[in-house]
């Protein structure tokens, strides 16, 4: 079977401005979709980024003026996937023959609430699916908003079976057994836990699920926070994460990483057929099952998207 060559993005956002960080993405994308990356993988919101150490003026029973507009301005500079943000990113996609998997924080026009996502955009037919944070951790409750089964997707692709759940999602047994159910084979993990800990989850579930598992975190450091948010930080340590993005196959082996204090871009050649031999002894969908046990129900989870299923649909409307 043909290698296919996966990259993940190790980062820091322009915080808080969405155009320089759809910049920021036009930029490495090219770069290292020239360099031969047939998919590229984006930190958790990237655009306009995590905000790391930020209360949003909260406590238990009360709310500040000062937060609700700092949310405003986040909200403000968050994707609405209806605008001209996606078609950006789908244009971007096209023009350099790479699938893409953003991590960002998203707006929709029908109400106000942001959403923690992930954007699959194919070269073929832009937009496949969204995935939104199903359960957002302590206090990024006060941002983002929950997404319901429909959003635990996986795509049938050109270079295989993708999908994925975000940061701590992965602490969620029942959700990743709904991308194993899936045939998951490149499992995608934006993140923003730069702790030793997290490795050993991602090489559990690259084990678990027997598939290839692609972790991205972002680089970030307290002062690339503009001067306006600096005094909402300023009792955090220099280096708010590390990083420790990593590219791991199925059988728990590190292909690449983990890259810690430092931004930069990880690469490999990744060969779907490692996935079948993997399964020899150990296949948790498959003869490593109990079905006659256990039993999952997954409220409203899609059925797999298929690429060439819209790209037919495309032709045909065109």
């Amino acid at each position: 079977m043909a290698k296919i060559k996966v990259g993940i993005v190790q980062d820091s956002p322009v915080f808080f401005d969405k155009e320089a960080c759809l910049q920021k993405v036009e930029s490495i994308t090219k770069k290292y979709a020239r360099e031969g990356c047939q998919l590229l993988v984006f930190p958790e919101s990237f655009i306009p980024g995590y905000p790391r150490a930020f209360a949003f003026g909260t406590k238990v029973g009360s709310r500040s003026e000062a937060g609700r507009k700092l949310y405003a301005k986040y909200h403000q500079n968050a994707v609405d996937v209806e605008s001209n943000d996606l078609l950006r990113l789908e244009k971007l996609a096209k023009e350099q023959q790479v699938y893409l998997a953003v991590g960002l924080t998203e707006k929709n026009n029908r109400n106000g609430s942001l959403y923690c996502s992930l954007l699959y955009i194919s070269p073929k037919v832009g937009l496949m699916g969204v995935h939104r944070k199903i359960k957002p951790t302590g206090q990024e409750r006060v941002i983002w908003a929950e997404a319901g089964g429909e959003s635990l997707i996986s795509m049938q692709t050109r270079i295989g079976r993708i999908g994925g759940l975000i940061c701590w999602e992965n602490y969620m047994p029942l959700a990743r057994m709904s991308m194993y159910r899936q045939g998951v084979e490149i499992y995608i993990a934006p993140t923003a836990d730069a702790r030793p800990g997290w490795q050993a989850t991602m090489q559990h579930i690259a084990l678990e699920g027997r598939c290839f598992v692609l972790a991205s975190n972002q680089y970030f450091k307290r002062s690339m926070y503009p001067e306006a948010y600096q005094e909402l930080v300023e009792s955090e340590e220099e280096v708010l994460c590390r990083g420790g993005s990593v590219i791991i196959s199925p059988m728990g082996e590190i292909l690449a990483g983990p890259l810690y204090d430092q931004a930069g871009v990880l690469s490999a050649e990744i060969t779907l057929e490692d996935i079948i031999s993997a399964k020899l002894d150990f296949d948790v969908d498959g003869h490593y099952a109990r079905p006659d046990i256990f039993e999952l129900n997954i409220q409203n989870q899609l059925e797999i998207i298929q690429e060439d299923e819209l790209l037919s649909k495309l032709n045909k409307e065109k």
